[in-house]
């Protein structure tokens, strides 16, 4: 009789919902420009060490990358085709699949997700 109330209060925690875990996982990244990228690095936002990245997309091509990290906001950088550095701040990378990298003609950055 005494395992009664134990197996009611086992019950109850098994159907409390778990914690999400929090953190940046492996992703696809889509060239979204209409330049070659070369050269890509990534960084946690607001740091100075960038961590290059085995994957550089042609224009509208993608690539997968092996990423894990606890933090969610990321910096991405690029050269794109004419020599120039781009730089993408503050991308959200946790339960994110696939990146695209959108640069216009004036060299404004931006990204979107899916």
């Amino acid at each position: 009789m005494r395992s009664i109330p134990f197996l009611f209060a086992l019950l109850a925690l098994s159907m409390a919902p778990a914690p999400a875990l929090a953190g940046a996982g492996s992703f696809v990244l889509v060239n979204g420009t209409s330049s070659s990228l070369s050269d890509l690095a990534i960084r946690r936002y607001g740091t100075d060490e960038w961590r290059a990245l085995a994957v550089a997309p042609a224009a509208g091509a993608r690539g997968p990358v092996e990423f894990y990290d606890p933090d969610c906001a990321f910096d991405i950088r690029a050269r794109v085709g004419g020599g120039e550095t781009a730089v993408w701040s503050g991308v959200n990378l946790c339960e994110t699949k696939t990146v695209t990298l959108r640069r216009n003609d004036s060299g404004a950055t931006w990204v979107d997700y899916d």
